[in-house]
């Protein structure tokens, strides 16, 4: 009797421990969002033993997130800081392993510093007369290929000092916005610490890479500035001895990314068509240098292809693969094309860089509940091991349960999104619903960590985010769904999802809201006009007419694909697909965001929404944000933009006055990673 009492004193009190452990629990909240350390950028070893990461972490006080390089053993163990400069950045590990190198200085005074990988100091290597874009390592770790800027002449300098800055817009080198350079390689030696121009053409290199034997230097290039005429893009060949250059590719299709085989003699790059810029996803091309010749060689994978690396035995490529929701690593087969998915996880997970083997990977990995760390990877035998913990204390939070749900739009097209709940949701409870519109229109929800999904569940309600026609990562034909026709396939995609969460007895019909940015904001502008069914809309970064914009932002995807033509060749379809032209059926109340400084979506569209609907009399408000370009960079404006979004949501679809107080100062220290 008496060990009956003591087992069940003991069993009452790890329940309760337990349940005080859960009760502690606090919702996500803002500030929660905007306190968040990043992890990213991992950099493995040539040996595979060390991994080296970028950490950036908030700076309420100067209103900035500062960045610096940290080391971790990739079998685990604790993380600790490499350099202790902020805004050291693209870090190299020489192919021996004994060094690693780094671009350090500001932005315009930008040079390459290297340092041994068994400690030391930080010693300059380059003294370029002007900033350093980037670099790689040549094969024997004995000289170093940059990129920079065309340097500008004393008397250029002295102009510009005298306020000679009109920017001669898409006139070499200038683009639409600001004044521009021409971009060239050059060659660096650390024997001789020498410097030496490699090419010298009036272009733009936008991606390169050193062949095996040192020798040659493959790249992508443009000759104009043009911000919509990326299909001009080509690769070249230049022979670092005596600058012989030699064109690869004539085409109207966006290359990208080249790679040389290990044998020196194909190179693998990507381009969604080889002839035309054509709406797909990037494939993977091989080409063989000398004969020009050249094939598709992924063409068996449906999924979009971020990164890739050529097997040391040029037989294969490993490369991230997204498909639907998820992120994994594969490898394609180069002859044959047969792709092998190398790990099975259900989030995101991607690879940064590989091993000289090829057998370990460095990655970041994330899902709905895990945010964004450094994960280290071994695919044979297969080993999976978490090396940071960028934020300890979100197992202290209480996060949204997730699933993938699939539907039928209206005219029979299968289509999937997330939902995510409340934690404690039971069936049958309605809850009011935030529809979240992505970006890109090519853009795709996956199942990583997002802050706002959080959020919005401590506040009591469910999010749906629809992979709509025209989304990624789910093959060509879905990608190209849209085509000619933004604003209706994708339009009754988001409504029959939401139809279908209401079937399901979950979200509550009259208590709605919509939200997006970017194409988010556009296509949300343009529900508006289609239907009063939300009782609040929070647009950022939008585009409501098409004709204004067509001058002023990127419209190359509106004029070959989603709308097509031009304004003064196609007027009737401009006009008809415009938010502004509808816009005197919105009944929605709007508030709208946009950055001063956005040259993705510019911020007149977002003015002329809202001044219409103002002078009609609407409930609408607009924020505009100082300094902000397409996606906003100061934390203050951050918070801001959540904090107003939600206060927004909160009063016209619950009739709630929410507030969230100032954060306060917290001692800044080191989050353990």
């Amino acid at each position: 009797m008496k060990h009956r009492f003591f087992t069940h004193v003991l069993l009452i009190m790890v329940l309760f421990c337990f349940v005080y452990a859960e009760g502690e629990k606090k919702p996500f909240t803002v500030d929660d969002a905007v306190n968040m350390v990043s992890v990213s950028n991992p950099l493995i070893s040539p040996d595979g033993k060390w991994i080296l990461f970028s950490k950036d972490e908030l700076k309420w006080k100067d209103n900035k997130r500062e960045r610096y390089l940290w080391m971790v053993s990739a079998g685990g163990g604790e993380a600790f800081k490499y350099t202790n400069t902020a805004g050291d950045s693209s870090p190299r590990w020489s192919p021996d392993g004994k060094h690693l190198a780094f671009l350090r200085g500001k932005e315009e005074k930008r040079q390459v510093w290297m340092m041994r990988t068994s400690g030391g100091e930080a010693i300059q290597l380059t003294e370029h007369k002007g900033a350093v874009s980037s670099f790689r390592w040549s094969a024997d770790s004995q000289n170093i290929i940059f990129l920079a800027n065309d340097i500008k002449s004393k008397e250029e300098k002295e102009k510009i000092k005298q306020g000679d800055d009109v920017v001669y817009v898409y006139e070499a080198p200038d683009g639409q916005y600001r004044r521009g350079n021409w971009s060239n390689l050059w060659y660096f030696s650390l024997k001789s610490k020498k410097e030496k121009q490699i090419t010298k053409e009036k272009m733009m290199v936008r991606g390169y890479d050193i062949s095996p034997d040192g020798k040659r230097v493959v790249y992508v290039y443009r000759t104009e500035t043009g911000r919509n005429t990326s299909d001009l893009s080509e690769i070249a060949m230049v022979t670092l001895e005596d600058g012989k250059i030699t064109k690869l590719t004539s085409n109207k299709a966006p290359e990208g990314n080249p790679l040389w085989a290990p044998d020196g003699k194909r190179i693998a790059y990507s381009a969604p068509d080889d002839k035309t810029w054509k709406l797909a996803s990037y494939k993977i091309w091989i080409m063989d240098v000398k004969t020009k010749k050249y094939r598709l060689a992924s063409g068996k994978f449906g999924g979009d292809i971020r990164g890739y690396r050529w097997s040391p035995d040029g037989k294969s490529i490993i490369f991230n693969g997204s498909a639907r929701t998820k992120s994994n690593i594969f490898r394609l087969d180069v002859d044959s094309g047969k792709v092998e998915q190398l790990t099975k996880k259900q989030g995101i997970l991607r690879f940064s860089s590989l091993s000289t083997d090829r057998k370990k990977a460095a990655c970041v990995y994330s899902d709905s509940q895990i945010p964004p760390d450094i994960w280290a990877v071994e695919f044979v035998p297969f080993k999976e091991k978490k090396l940071t913990s960028a934020n300890p204390w979100i197992k202290d939070r209480i996060l949204a349960s997730m699933k993938v749900i699939q539907w039928k739009s209206k005219d029979g097209l299968p289509i999937e999104g997330l939902l995510h709940l409340p934690p404690d949701y039971k069936s049958g409870k309605k809850l009011p619903l935030i529809l979240n519109i992505h970006g890109g229109p090519a853009g795709v929800y996956t199942n990583r960590f997002s802050s706002s999904y959080h959020i919005w569940a401590g506040l009591g309600y469910v999010s749906l985010s629809p992979n709509v026609r025209g989304s990624s990562a789910y093959g060509d034909e879905l990608l190209q769904g849209n085509m000619k026709d933004i604003g209706g396939g994708d339009y009754w995609d988001l409504m029959t999802g939401v139809d279908e969460v209401i079937k399901q007895g979950i979200a509550d019909p009259d208590k709605m809201g919509v939200r997006g940015w970017s194409y988010g904001g556009i296509l949300g502008g343009w529900t508006l006009t289609k239907t009063d069914r939300f009782k609040a809309a929070s647009l950022g970064a939008m585009v409501s007419d098409w004709i204004s914009e067509y001058g002023m932002g990127f419209s190359f995807d509106v004029r070959l694909w989603y709308i097509g033509g031009t304004p003064w060749d196609n007027p009737q379809g401009y006009r008809e697909m415009s938010s502004l032209t509808h816009i005197a059926n919105v009944k929605t109340p709007v508030i709208l965001f946009h950055g001063e400084r956005d040259t993705t979506c510019t911020i007149g569209q977002s003015e002329n929404y809202f001044t219409y609907l103002h002078e009609m009399g609407k409930t609408v408000r607009f924020l505009r944000f100082p300094r902000e370009p397409h996606g906003f960079r100061e934390p203050h404006h951050q918070r801001i933009r959540m904090v107003e979004e939600i206060a927004w949501m909160q009063k016209y679809i619950r009739g709630i006055d929410w507030k969230s107080e100032r954060p306060k100062e917290k001692e800044e220290k080191d989050v353990g990673v």
